[in-house]
């Protein structure tokens, strides 16, 4: 798999001999020629390594990479730091502000490839284990851990840019009576369920996540109100349509549904993670008192 590689320096010059020293490993290379415009990458494009230049005339590379150690959207990206000097107590600040390693100049070829992938190789590792840790056993989905580190990370992105995104929450109906009636058993099996029409109905770029029991959530990035009623509705028909049987007996299950967006905000500094969760809980809360199998929109606040 491809993995991207920001290479942040001054100098023209190294950017065209990092294009060629690289030309050999599967890595996407982007530039940037300076560190405010390199952060500001890392921001957008998420790399999986960054090389980052120590002397820049705009910012050195150290405060660069202090701030990408501060910032939750970029702080697990290595970053290995670019440098002509062998100063050993410029190098102990690299790794104390976060760096993983020293690539001086001028670049040895078999070196700097030798870094670059063992850097990568440990990002890939360190991004599976991850990944494994925030996976719901039970549904396949994201989990709660997952879905409070993204709800931060989107809200963050979503106020910062200006763009929408939008929070699906919901819930099985009546879940405690189908494990009363037809066993715990059938009640994981409704979950799997749900977590499949959930896992086939989200996009590439929605996070659906298991919040905790029969609750779930939707995560829409860049999706405004409609679009996440739309995709609400869209996901409460397909869980009303499931088919499933325990024995002989045909087991209806339904879900309702609390939709927000951040558009519903009306004070920008009142935005949050925990803004969002509590509209869209209580519009779930409104779904259930007024029958249940219904989507509810939360009140502009």
């Amino acid at each position: 798999m491809t993995q991207k590689v920001l290479a942040i320096d001054d100098s023209p010059e190294i950017h065209q001999l990092l294009k060629v020293r690289l030309k050999n490993l599967d890595v996407e290379l982007s530039h940037a020629h300076c560190g405010l415009d390199g952060f500001d990458q890392a921001l957008g494009t998420n790399p999986d390594l960054i090389l980052l230049d120590v002397m820049m005339p705009d910012t050195s590379g150290f405060d660069v990479c202090r701030k990408l150690k501060a910032t939750s959207e970029t702080r697990n990206i290595p970053v290995i730091f670019l440098t002509g000097a062998s100063d050993v107590d410029q190098k102990v600040l690299g790794f104390d502000v976060g760096a993983v390693d020293y690539i001086q100049k001028p670049f040895d070829s078999a070196e700097l490839n030798a870094r670059v992938r063992a850097a990568l190789r440990t990002k890939r590792f360190q991004d599976m284990l991850a990944q494994r840790a925030m996976i719901d056993g039970l549904t396949g989905l994201w989990n709660r851990a997952h879905f409070d580190q993204r709800m931060h990370e989107e809200v963050a992105a979503a106020a910062r840019y200006s763009r929408p995104m939008s929070l699906i929450m919901m819930d099985v109906d009546k879940f405690k009576n189908l494990n009363d009636s037809h066993g715990h058993p059938f009640g994981d099996e409704v979950l799997q369920a749900v977590g499949d029409v959930l896992q086939q109905t989200a996009r590439t770029t929605d996070w659906p996540c298991r919040y905790g029991g029969e609750e779930f959530g939707l995560i829409l990035r860049e999706t405004d109100l409609d679009g996440a009623v739309v995709m609400a509705e869209r996901v409460r028909a397909s869980i009303e349509g499931l088919l499933l049987r325990n024995k002989s007996q045909m087991v209806p299950v339904t879900a309702s549904f609390g939709v927000v967006a951040t558009t519903l905000c009306m004070n920008p500094c009142d935005l949050s993670p925990q803004w969002i969760i509590e509209s869209a809980d209580r519009a779930l809360y409104a779904a259930k008192e007024s029958g249940r199998n219904r989507v509810c929109i939360a009140a502009r606040q």
